[in-house]
């Protein structure tokens, strides 16, 4: 076959192989992989939540019944596994994402990881410190 050119050029036939639709059922490490990547879509929602809050905050009335609707309560019942299970997942890749080198030696993947848990609790208790205490008012 030749082209415009004159050159001579052969035909390459790409190899495309069929994909089964539950490809990802196969392995369990294919499984907790689309599961994680499923939990970011509840996290989503629940951040498009959070932004339908914000927007209440001058009408105290709208921001309650916002907050007491079934649909809330029932997203927030299930954002929290799915939140849970996404961030413990994350937190368990950083030490293969997150490589820190200590001269020679790699710091050790527990204690990244480790750090990661340790300010979640941190962040978490200084949270519930604050939401417990009334917030600002007291």
């Amino acid at each position: 076959m030749t082209n415009r050119t004159g050159n001579t050029t052969t035909t390459e036939r790409q190899l495309i192989r069929k994909m089964p639709a539950n490809w990802w059922l196969k392995k369990p490490a294919y499984l907790r992989y689309m599961i994680r990547e499923m939990t970011c879509l509840f996290v989503g929602g629940y951040a498009m939540f959070l932004l339908m809050l914000a927007a209440r905050l001058d009408k105290p009335e709208a921001f309650a019944d916002l907050l007491a609707s079934p649909l809330a309560i029932a997203l927030q019942w299930i954002a929290l596994p799915m939140a849970i299970y996404h961030s413990v997942t994350w937190f368990n890749l950083t030490p293969k994402v997150l490589v820190i080198w200590r001269g020679e030696d790699k710091l050790p993947g527990f204690l990244i990881a480790g750090a990661h848990y340790a300010g979640w609790l941190a962040v978490s208790a200084g949270l519930i410190y604050f939401a417990m205490s009334g917030g600002t008012d007291g």
